[in-house]
């Protein structure tokens, strides 16, 4: 039988704990940063007026609120209203059939109005370049679930795309113009 003399052995056993530790603590720098998201709540296939698909929105559970992350392309420069509506239909061209902004408390729209906010209000989605870059926002106000006003409802609900940016205080839709893109969600 072969015998590893016990300071050879020592030194193995140091050196295969040292790798082993570095591991582990880079493994820890690394948490939070880069981590993997939660699962996809939800997804919706964002389309204009003509049907071409012109992006994606991803819904998920986070720290008990709802993250909607957006990755649009093909529209104007500059802001543009976000809102979920009450249905989740998207008949183009002018999408009116996804109703209004979602508000089934029954206040006043907008961030900025003290009878404020609807549960649908989002922040305005950014356009650079021709897309969007890292668009992120978090909403407490909405349920992920089928209660009435929830995001699966019976009807579903509708993620709008606004041709102008949102005053976020205007009633009943904060100014910002025509409807030019729109998903439906559904619920992975």
């Amino acid at each position: 039988m072969f015998r590893v003399a016990r300071s050879t052995r020592d030194r193995l056993a140091l050196r295969l704990t040292s790798r082993v530790l570095a591991t582990l603590a880079l493994g820890a720098c690394a948490h939070g940063r880069g981590a993997v998201a939660p699962p996809a709540l939800a997804v919706a296939t964002l389309r204009s007026s003509t049907g071409t698909t012109i992006g994606t929105a991803t819904l998920r559970q986070v720290d008990g609120a709802i993250q909607v992350d957006l990755d649009v392309r093909g529209i104007a420069d500059g802001a543009h209203g976000v809102h979920f509506h009450t249905v989740g239909r998207c008949d183009a061209p002018d999408f009116a059939t996804a109703g209004g902004h979602l508000n089934p408390k029954g206040t006043k729209h907008g961030a900025k109005n003290p009878a404020g906010p609807h549960a649908g209000d989002l922040p305005n989605l950014i356009i650079s370049g021709g897309r969007s870059s890292g668009w992120t926002a978090k909403t407490l106000r909405i349920a992920a679930d089928a209660s009435p006003g929830g995001l699966f409802d019976a009807d579903g609900t509708a993620i709008v795309v606004h041709a102008m940016p949102d005053d976020e205080m205007t009633d009943p839709s904060g100014s910002s113009g025509a409807r030019i893109a729109c998903g439906v969600i559904e619920k992975r």
